[in-house]
């Protein structure tokens, strides 16, 4: 076997190889930064809740549309994850318990009603489609959405990347000079919604968050500043989705969870070799003297 059988014959010869590269490129590209973003707000498992949180809202549209909708079942994942986060919110401010313990109460009660929501109305194979996506059955349509998706996402995070950043490090210096830091976090959560749906069809409600925080997490190992951050993520997510795809082809493997422990094998070798690793750490520059 060739190097161009193994790395290109397949996205050649397949259009639906193709497609799932692209679709692994665009949720790359809005993903990565948002995982950053995520990290840097100590929110990583905020994420993660986020990604159960609008299992509800996929398996009704799921339903009702009778099929893989990314429409269908992104408007009830944008309704269901955004009432999770509000209502969160809402209980942390009037109640004693912290948001992340909101999040976790909400997210279970979530999953379980998503869960039944699919074993009461449809199959076995339809609650694992909801669950862990096909994306190797993702049409043009569904490219088509979720490059909209990603275009959203990084036109929104240009125009309020400074005040989201002066909200990650400083929140207090923000609202003393009258910054609405309320609204740029709803809008961030916003965004963690949007790209959790533009995720439900490719690696389904349980691993849609997998390329968004590992990419993130490898890209803080590796980038020195923010922008270096961003761009790191978004450029591990689409490699992992690549060699993933390529993987699953030729080994027989599920695509979507090929492309997660694609990235958690790079994001095992940036633990040892990036410069923020345990070798380099083992190893520590001299300081420069006088």
């Amino acid at each position: 076997m060739t190097f161009y059988d193994i790395f290109f014959a397949p996205f050649v010869d397949y259009g639906f190889m193709r497609r799932a590269l692209v679709a692994c490129v665009c949720l790359g590209l809005g993903s990565g930064p948002i995982g950053v973003f995520l990290i840097l707000r100590r929110m990583s498992l905020v994420g993660d809740a986020m990604s159960h949180a609008v299992l509800p809202g996929a398996a009704l549209g799921y339903l009702i549309a009778g099929s893989l909708s990314l429409t269908a079942m992104g408007l009830g994942g944008l309704v269901a994850g955004l009432s999770v986060a509000l209502l969160s919110g809402a209980v942390s401010r009037v109640t004693v318990l912290q948001e992340d313990a909101s999040f976790a109460s909400f997210y279970l009660t979530s999953l379980a009603l998503g869960v039944l929501i699919v074993s009461l109305r449809g199959s076995n194979i339809d609650l694992l489609h909801v669950l862990f996506g096909t994306i190797l059955a993702i049409d043009a349509t569904a490219i088509y959405q979720i490059g909209a998706i990603t275009c959203v996402t990084l036109l929104a995070l240009a125009l309020i990347y400074r005040p989201l950043v002066v909200e990650c490090f400083d929140p207090g210096f923000l609202r003393a000079v009258g910054g609405k830091g309320a609204i740029y976090h709803f809008l961030f959560l916003l965004l963690v919604v949007l790209n959790l749906v533009a995720s439900f069809q490719a690696l389904g409600t349980l691993m849609a968050v997998g390329l968004m925080m590992l990419p993130a997490a490898i890209a803080q190992l590796w980038a020195r500043n923010l922008p270096q951050m961003m761009v790191t993520a978004a450029v591990v997510a689409g490699v992992s989705g690549y060699f993933g795809l390529i993987a699953s082809y030729h080994f027989e493997l599920a695509s979507g969870p090929s492309i997660i422990i694609t990235a958690a094998i790079i994001y095992g070798f940036s633990i040892f070799l990036a410069p923020s690793g345990l070798i380099w750490r083992a190893f520590p520059r001299s300081h420069l003297k006088a």
